[in-house]
């Protein structure tokens, strides 16, 4: 379906697409599915790897991505007001309560969202999630990456690009670099997984991307874990054993801040589930909706 508007809490008027059709799951709530990134076009979630052929999605872009108009203010790009967008977005949909699906950085988004108005989600969904926001930094998802240097010519210029990466500032540079990190983000790298990732470049937004975190004190941080004990919706973090972006430990950490979620772990699997199991993410996503 084409592309849809609604206005915000500050009158910005952000974009949405809505995948699927009235033959498929249209009498339940939809699944609201964030773009992580930070700040990449919503385009690069697809539809889950053919998840709407069983639940209507909304897929929004965020400020300054997709068809959605800069900030006015750098401030509105951080997380908890990203936040504040989806619940403008409920009130447009007309949701008493809807299931929220995040991946990436956009778990922040999403636990922030759940914090600060539990009772709207029926459903919490956290693909391949960083734990930032629960100030813990694993190194895990290194040592994946290291574990995997004989699986092909691709991980030497991958490595190199991981390590040059680490201080490029300019970013015509950065993106070049990515599509050449871009191997170690997926379960293996065959012909899917190599126009999925062709197409990052020109998917990234470097002002949104720097403004995600930005103005995050500790006392809020903390107030947001802190309230996700109060959230009584089942949860589901997704993690794979593969993923060398995010790694696992980070979902171990996600799935501990709250008191009703399950960690599932997906074999050969990187960062991007539904680009190297699609079958198999669907099939786990459709039966934890369903509860």
């Amino acid at each position: 379906m084409g592309m849809r508007h609604f206005s915000s809490f500050d009158g910005a008027e952000l974009s949405y697409r809505v995948l699927g059709d009235e033959s498929t799951g249209w009498d339940r709530p939809p699944l609201v599915c964030l773009a992580g990134g930070p700040a990449r076009d919503a385009a690069y979630l697809g539809d889950l790897g053919g998840l709407s052929a069983y639940r209507r999605l909304i897929l929004p872009d965020s400020r300054g991505t997709g068809e959605s108009p800069a900030a006015s203010d750098p401030g509105e790009y951080a997380f908890p007001s990203l936040a504040e967008d989806v619940e403008a977005l409920r009130t447009h949909l007309d949701l008493d309560n809807f299931a929220l699906l995040a991946h990436d950085a956009a778990a922040a988004t999403a636990q922030t969202y759940a914090a600060a108005h539990p009772g709207r989600l029926s459903h919490l969904v956290l693909l391949n999630p960083g734990s930032r926001l629960q100030g813990e930094l694993p190194d895990d998802a290194r040592e994946i990456f290291e574990a995997r240097a004989e699986e092909g010519e691709w991980w030497e210029d991958a490595y190199e690009a991981v390590q040059l990466l680490e201080e490029a500032t300019d970013f015509t540079e950065i993106r070049e670099l990515l599509l050449r990190a871009a191997p170690m983000a997926y379960g293996r790298w065959d012909t899917p997984q190599r126009a999925h990732a062709a197409i990052e470049r020109d998917q990234l937004n470097p002002v949104p991307r720097a403004g995600f975190w930005q103005g995050i004190d500790e006392p809020a941080r903390l107030s947001i874990l802190e309230a996700l004990r109060n959230v009584e919706a089942p949860v589901l973090v997704v993690t794979g054993d593969l993923d060398a972006v995010t790694g696992m430990r980070a979902g171990e950490a996600v799935a501990e801040s709250f008191p009703n979620a399950r960690l599932h772990t997906l074999k050969g699997v990187g960062h991007y589930p539904w680009i190297d199991a699609p079958g198999s993410l669907t099939r786990l996503l459709r039966d934890f909706l369903h509860d």
